[in-house]
């Protein structure tokens, strides 16, 4: 049970990363740093869109309108980091 645990951590903290790629990299095409119509990035920012945005959307859906700042990644990172440190730390401590 502890390597599943362990396993399920490793995949939260993967998401994490992943959801830090995909803000990073919609920064930098924003700013004009990165081409977005270069066909590598272009199926880099899908992909990692793809990834991302099942649980962006119900999240964006329930925040309110901030205007052109988009809050919910760093929603869905607090999440991330509330299931690794709470849940999935609660359940390891108590099959140790």
């Amino acid at each position: 049970m502890l390597r599943l645990l362990g396993f399920l951590d490793y995949l939260v903290s993967l998401y994490e990363w992943i959801v830090i790629a995909a803000v990073l990299l919609q920064m930098l095409i924003q700013f004009g740093v990165i081409n977005a119509y270069q066909p590598l990035v272009r199926s880099i920012r899908d992909g990692l869109a793809a990834v991302t945005e099942p649980l962006l959307k119900p999240i964006r859906r329930r925040m309110p309108n901030t205007g052109g700042l988009d809050f919910s990644p760093l929603v869905l990172l607090l999440i991330c980091l509330f299931i690794r440190w709470v849940l999935i730390g609660v359940l390891i401590d108590q099959f140790r």
